[in-house]
């Protein structure tokens, strides 16, 4: 089995399309939607986990493409170095899926993998530059 987060990107025509249902279906994938924007006539942004046989992601890749849904395949794994942190707080600002957090009473920064979308927008609010998105090996 293969594990991978992905972004879908539905023009405004396709966001009632059952994708997730088809994805299912057609192609027996477990699919986990992490985070959503989805509004009648505007934009849509999904970000999904999908598992499943190698070979069904990469049929339901195509045929999300076929039909006019954008991906971006999120391939790697977040490493910061946490005896550098100075937990100001700045990741835990952009992270949309809460991988992220500092909670009192100790303030010290808590990082979740199992949420992380692999997003990189902490690495880009990291005022020390002691985040990495580093590339994972994922191909089972």
């Amino acid at each position: 089995m293969k594990t991978i987060k992905v972004s879908l990107t539905f023009p405004p025509a396709k966001v009632t399309f059952p994708l997730m249902t088809m994805l299912v279906r057609q192609y027996q994938l477990e699919v986990n939607i992490l985070h959503a924007d989805i509004r009648l006539n505007k934009t849509g942004k999904l970000i999904v986990e999908m598992t499943g046989k190698k070979e069904n992601i990469d049929e339901a890749l195509t045929f999300i493409e076929e039909h006019g849904i954008l991906y971006h395949i999120f391939n790697g794994m977040l490493t910061w170095q946490e005896d550098k942190c100075v937990h100001c707080g700045a990741c835990t600002s952009v992270c949309p899926s809460r991988a992220l957090t500092i909670k009192a009473p100790d303030y010290i920064l808590n990082f979740d993998k199992e949420k992380c979308l692999v997003c990189g927008l902490c690495v880009k609010a990291c005022p020390l530059g002691i985040m990495r998105l580093a590339q994972a090996d994922n191909d089972e």
